[in-house]
């Protein structure tokens, strides 16, 4: 099973509203997820991301490949350095 860390579209129509969730990658993009990590809102300015850094850290210990959007949202924030230290920390 390969999991994947990605959004999950919320809200109605025209007024998107995401979910940033941990799913296996053969879900639909709106269906089964593992559990919710964080959301994003694009419609606020400046656009709001929050996330639990722990979590999201967990799960890509794990193998968890996160999509490209939530990769540049991770780096946005230094998740992926961090990650990035922590496992080649290890070597």
């Amino acid at each position: 099973m390969s999991v994947k860390i990605r959004l999950k579209r919320m809200g109605s129509k025209k007024r998107p509203f995401y979910r940033i969730v941990v799913a296996d990658s053969r879900a639909p993009r709106d269906g089964r997820f593992i559990t919710s990590v964080g959301t994003y809102n694009p419609l606020t300015t400046p656009k709001e991301v929050k996330f639990d850094e722990d979590s999201v850290m967990e799960w890509l210990q794990k193998g968890a490949q996160p999509s490209d959007t939530v990769r540049n949202m991770l780096q946005a924030a230094g998740v992926m350095k961090k990650y990035h230290e922590a496992k080649y920390a290890k070597k």
